[in-house]
């Protein structure tokens, strides 16, 4: 019958990110018994980081001390559990190798599950995490560890996983999408004596000013103005044919004998 052990681990970041560690205990699963602590500084990480690392530091000392072993893992961190449990994806690229070494451990075992505890249950492992972060001001890069004496294998190696850096959170930064091109039309009002005069031209038809009209229009209007829209055709405004008539701002209107222009009837 295969050997059962226990394997206690958190991490931590006071920050987040910010000085990180972990802590890790592996245990005896009959007796309760501790055969081995863990813990080391991280410097500058994430939380997920630090959680992640604590988790491969428990398994990698778990098959030290007992290749093929039965291991229940317990964690306070729902995220890694749920994520090695193979229920959630891994999305975060710092988190992967990490993931990636911690099921390499676990192949040096036997049956591995994980499971989900109260911080209070894991009271240990998160003592040696934040020994850990308490040191990684002045982390000189050891690993802390303790092995029990009474046990051959135990003086278990706590060379730390290497450790990828925590990615950085990109700025706000320009898409590069490619909006559809904005069309201006620019519309000019023609000039009128009152427009000249800077007065507000009111609701009638005021006749405009040889410099209001359009180009090629001339007194009698020969070259019938043209106007263009974006994507259509050119319309032509036309003099009427066989009454006098002037061109005002709001097209040819026919004008009386005295050559003012008359406003066209209400409806």
């Amino acid at each position: 019958m295969p050997r059962s052990l226990i394997v206690e681990a958190d991490g931590g970041s006071r920050g987040n990110p910010g000085p990180a560690g972990y802590g890790a205990v592996v245990r005896d699963a009959a007796s309760g018994e501790v055969l081995a602590e863990l813990y080391q500084s991280l410097g500058v990480t994430t939380n997920n980081v630090a959680e992640y690392s604590g988790l491969v530091a428990g398994l990698t000392a778990a098959a030290e001390l007992a290749p093929g072993a039965d291991v229940d893992v317990a964690l306070d961190s729902k995220l890694v559990v749920e994520q090695m449990s193979g229920r959630w994806q891994i999305k975060h690229p710092a988190l992967r190798p990490l993931a990636a070494q911690a099921e390499a451990a676990a192949r040096r075992l036997g049956r591995v599950s994980y499971q989900w505890v109260p911080r209070a249950r894991n009271a240990h492992a998160d003592r040696l995490a934040n020994r850990a972060m308490d040191e990684a001001g002045d982390d000189d890069g050891e690993a802390g560890q303790r092995g029990n004496g009474s046990r051959s294998g135990a003086g278990v190696s706590a060379a730390a996983p290497s450790q990828p850096a925590a990615a950085a959170r990109p700025g706000p930064s320009w898409t590069g999408a490619q909006p559809e091109p904005l069309t201006t039309v620019l519309l000019r009002h023609g000039e009128t004596p009152l427009s000249a005069e800077r007065r507000f031209a009111g609701r009638g038809d005021i006749p405009l000013t040889e410099a209001g009209r359009p180009p090629g229009a001339g007194s009698t209007g020969s070259s019938p103005p043209r106007c263009s829209g974006p994507g259509g055709p050119r319309p032509r405004w036309r003099r009427p044919p066989g009454r006098p008539s002037r061109w005002t701002t709001a097209g040819w209107r026919p004008t009386s004998g005295s050559g003012r222009a008359s406003a066209s009837p209400r409806p």
